[in-house]
């Protein structure tokens, strides 16, 4: 940033954080959360920092104020690890009452057991005739992984209780905020990388193979549920827990089914004090105290009815929108979302969030290079809160979502159907888009799903038997077998070969997603850089236009689809399912930094599969040759442009018996 820029950004700055501090503390109200204010101090601060000549007296920021393992092996849970289901008003909390009440004996429910609910790692403690013997982690609720070892180290786990016979003790991993500004400030001094936030480290600490990680960090466990023995009521499990001799958060309490008000008046109380609190916390569990009517109200999905948990306000930052890109969904509506410069909310970074529609744009009048608000909806989900108009640049224009089609989607055409604040692809329906993306899904360029051709695409689709590409992971060859295309063997044939592209090459995967400008060669650099989806999803833009032939319309792109809920979710259905793409370190394969073109039609191979095949040895594919081409590959009828610039600048040439010989 230049310093004149630098200069009006600070004057805003301070006009905005002065007129927050009157309001805050002259007359006693608020503008602007305080997470808010004091992100926008955090950058006055950097700017100042970076520009120290600009620093005046009255800036606000001058005022005073064990052994190492192979693998861990998985462990079937006895009893289901549940998560809980979301609630965020009273309203919520009345409602899911007023649902348990319709289920329970009488109609009514006694009296309900409520806990903070701690943001660490979820672990399940087993002994036996007083002894403990194994610690394993939630793993998906079914199957979690034997963790023993680390859990070993942790000094608040008694090593045996005084109670007979088996006993199952569930809690929460977690590092206090103290141990964890510490073991920070630790890193700072070494010189080291500073760890993302304690529920991070809690859980990576508790996943290392070598124990002597895990023993060296200050980790608590914090008890919250006794499975065995099976108490009557959540408070009775409590005071057998604390009495065998484990920490609890001491934030327990039992409320008559009558006296909500008082559960509500202590909700919000607890979200007053809980930054005070030496651990993390998100929200607060309620429960039907009653364990037999507890757990005679069952599950409903992965969440128990007779259980919520209230999440508190998420907290709120500011950052500043870097552009706003459209992406297409699977339903062929356009989506705007917006890309941030990178800031922490909630403990995770955020780098992006959808606009929703042009209705939402023009209600925020949200623009390119805007300062905004934004939060975490249930401290998940990134929304843009505000825009704070007082920072905007004065060179700024609105947001025009016509033009902006028009500009990034020049090849297709949008309507915006009566009733609905959607723009959607003209003349695409659902269907022939889902069609389209599982058929380029299975192709030879991405997964080459064998048997899973255009014709078959469409019969499973109209069929119902496949709504998104994360449903022919659950197909059975007795559902396909029914259709007219198919008999036993063919059907057995197809749902073998779905099975097996489960752990497909890396790249392979990134082009099956079929993200827009994100071909095989993008997929591959990308597969380099990253090593895994979720370094991708993670990834900033700046991180993605570092890699060569990534620019800005490219990363954006990336960015936008997975900000996409659809996408996102997609991605964890398949993961569910059993996806697990396979890396493969490209520097040690023998093509590795070789860079190649192909011009002409070969005649033992499509261009496709020639590429492919390179590229599986490790060398790049371009489109154009350079200066650091490697050699350029001809076939029959070479373009001649390419031969005469490969010749000029003594790039050698490779018949198609020398390609041969070199794969």
């Amino acid at each position: 940033m230049k310093k004149t820029e630098a200069e009006a950004r600070i004057i805003k700055l301070r006009e905005i954080i002065n007129d927050y501090r009157y309001h805050y503390h002259v007359l006693d109200e608020s503008i602007m959360s305080e997470a808010a204010a004091d992100s926008l101090k955090h950058e006055l601060s950097q700017l100042e920092a970076e520009f120290p000549e600009l620093i005046t007296p009255d800036s606000p920021t001058q005022r005073v104020a064990g052994k190492p393992l192979d693998k861990f092996q998985k462990v079937t849970h006895e009893k289901r690890m549940i998560s809980l289901a979301d609630v965020f008003s009273e309203a919520e909390i009345n409602d899911w009452i007023s649902r348990n009440e319709k289920l329970v004996p009488g109609g009514k429910i006694k009296e309900f057991f409520t806990d903070i609910k701690m943001d660490g790692l979820a672990c399940s403690l087993k002994y036996k005739d007083g002894l403990f013997v194994q610690a394993v982690t939630r793993g998906d609720g079914l199957v979690g992984e034997d963790v023993t070892n680390n859990v070993r180290t942790i000094e608040n786990i008694p090593l045996s209780i005084d109670e007979p016979g088996e006993v199952e003790v569930r809690g929460e991993i977690i590092i206090f905020k103290k141990d964890f500004d510490d073991l920070q400030a630790e890193q700072r001094r070494l010189g080291k990388k500073e760890f993302a936030n304690p529920r991070n480290l809690a859980a990576g600490s508790i996943r290392q193979l070598d124990p002597r990680v895990a023993a060296a960090r200050p980790l608590k466990f914090m008890a919250y549920d006794l499975v065995k023995p099976n108490l009557a009521t959540h408070r009775l499990a409590y005071e057998k827990l604390r009495a065998l001799g484990f920490r609890t958060s001491n934030e327990d309490r039992v409320w008559a089914g009558n006296d909500t008000a008082n559960l509500f008046e202590y909700i919000h109380e607890l979200d007053n004090y809980r930054k005070g609190l030496p651990f993390n916390t998100d929200g607060m569990v309620i429960k039907i105290n009653d364990r037999e009517i507890y757990d005679a109200l069952g599950i409903v999905g992965k969440t128990p009815r007779a259980a919520v948990a209230f999440k508190f306000p998420a907290e709120e930052s500011t950052t500043k929108v870097r552009d706003i890109v459209i992406t297409i969904g699977r339903t062929g509506a356009a989506t705007p979302v917006a890309i941030f410069d990178p800031v922490e909310v909630a403990g995770s970074i955020v780098r992006h969030a959808t606009l929703h529609n042009a209705d939402e744009i023009a209600r925020l009048d949200i623009r390119i290079g805007d300062t905004v608000i934004i939060y975490k909806a249930g401290d998940i989900i990134p929304q843009v809160k505000e825009v704070l108009k007082t920072l905007r640049p004065d060179d700024s224009v609105p947001f025009d979502y016509g033009e902006a089609l028009k500009k990034q989607y020049p090849e297709l055409e949008f309507e915006r159907p009566s009733g609905e604040v959607v723009y959607r692809v003209k003349g695409e329906t659902s269907d022939l888009i889902l069609k389209r993306a599982i058929e380029y899904y299975a192709s030879k360029p991405a997964l080459n799903i064998e048997g899973l051709g255009s014709k078959n695409v469409i019969a499973l689709v109209d069929a119902g038997l496949v709504k998104s590409i994360a449903d022919l992971y659950r197909l059975s060859w007795t559902q396909v077998a029914k259709l007219d295309r198919f008999a036993e063997l063919s059907a057995k044939n197809l749902c073998e070969a779905i099975e097996k592209s489960k752990k497909p090459l890396l790249n392979k995967f990134i082009t099956a997603l079929g993200i827009r400008h994100v071909g095989a060669q993008t997929a591959t650099a990308l597969a380099r850089r990253f090593m895994n989806i979720e370094n991708i999803r993670n990834a900033t833009i700046d991180e993605l236009i570092e890699i060569p032939d990534i620019g800005d319309v490219v990363a954006e792109s990336i960015l936008a689809w997975f900000a996409d809920e659809d996408n996102l979710k997609l991605l964890d259905d398949l993961k569910e399912l059993g996806m697990a793409p396979v890396y493969e370190d490209q520097s040690k394969l023998p093509l590795a930094g070789k860079s190649y073109i192909i011009s002409g039609t070969l005649a033992s191979m499509g261009r496709e599969e020639a590429e492919d095949k390179l590229r599986a040895l490790g060398a790049t594919i371009t489109s154009s040759v350079t200066k650091t081409t490697t050699a350029l590959i001809v076939g029959d009828k070479p373009g001649k442009s390419k031969t005469e610039k490969a010749a000029a600048l003594g790039i050698p040439t490779i018949s198609e018996d020398d390609f041969l010989k070199l794969l």
